[in-house]
C-alpha cells in the first residue's frame, strides 16, 4: 500500500471551500464515538421535551457541570432557556430504538415522552421528569449559555444524580452494565465494544527515569 509520511496517502478537506453541511459530515464521522445527552425539558406550557444531543461532554469537576451542544435552536434550548432547568439521561443500548426516535422533529406542542411511549419519573431537584427506564439522570440547573455560529453551548450545573442499583458495583457504575450508546457518523450508532484497562504511569514510575540526564534515550 502506498504511504504518504506515516500512514497512507492523504486527501485534504478544506472547510473554506466546502459547505458548512458537507464540513459538518465530516467532523462527526472523524469526532467518533460521541456519547448522547438524552435531555429531557419542560416547556412554559408544561410539556415534556425528549431530545438526543451528541455533542455532549463534562465541563467542569468542581463544580460539577455538564455541556452538550444544541445545533441550531431547538426544543431543548428554547425550554432551558425558559425555565432554567433540565436532565441528561443515560441512553442505554436496549433502548436504541426510542433514543433514535426521540430525535423526530416533532411540534413542540408533542412530547416526546408521549409520541415514544416512553415513561416518565419525577425527580428530586428540578422540573423536567426523568426518563424511568434509563439507568442514570443527572439533575441540572442551567450555568451559562455560549453562542458559537449557529450553535449554543449550553453548560449545566449537576444538582443531583441518580443511578441504578443494577448497573453498580458499591458506588461504581459498571461500564459493561451501563451498556451506552453512542454516536458515529452518518446515521450510525456505536455500542460496546472490548472493554480494556490501562493505568497511567507516573514520571517517577517512567522506565529510566524519564527526562533524567543521561536516561532514558
Amino acid at each position: 500500500m502506498e504511504r504518504a509520511g506515516g500512514y497512507v496517502a492523504r486527501k485534504d478537506f478544506d472547510p473554506a471551500q466546502m459547505s458548512a453541511r458537507d464540513f459538518y459530515q465530516l467532523l462527526t464521522s472523524v469526532v467518533v464515538p460521541r456519547p448522547i445527552a438524552w435531555v429531557s425539558t419542560t416547556s412554559a406550557e408544561g410539556v415534556d421535551n425528549l431530545a438526543p444531543h451528541s455533542f455532549y461532554t463534562v465541563a467542569s469537576v468542581d463544580p460539577p457541570v455538564i455541556q452538550f451542544t444544541s445545533v441550531g435552536e431547538k426544543d431543548s434550548l428554547r425550554n432551558i432557556q425558559a425555565l432554567g432547568e433540565f436532565v441528561v439521561n443515560l441512553t442505554p443500548a436496549f433502548l436504541f430504538e426510542e433514543v433514535s426516535a426521540t430525535g423526530t422533529d416533532f411540534p413542540a406542542a408533542t412530547s416526546e415522552f408521549d409520541a415514544v411511549g416512553l415513561p416518565r419519573e419525577l425527580s428530586t431537584m428540578v422540573r423536567p421528569p426523568r426518563v424511568k427506564d434509563s439507568p442514570v439522570a443527572l439533575e441540572c440547573q442551567l450555568h451559562s449559555t455560549l453562542e458559537l455560529g449557529n450553535c449554543t453551548l449550553v453548560f449545566g450545573r449537576v444538582v443531583y444524580a441518580v443511578v441504578s442499583t443494577s448497573v453498580l458495583d458499591g458506588d461504581h457504575p459498571q461500564i459493561d452494565l451501563l451498556e451506552p450508546l453512542s454516536r458515529l457518523g452518518g446515521n450510525e450508532w456505536g455500542t460496546l465494544g472490548p472493554i480494556q484497562e490501562l493505568r497511567r504511569i507516573r514520571a517517577k514510575d517512567w522506565p529510566g527515569h524519564f527526562g533524567a540526564p543521561g536516561q532514558g534515550e
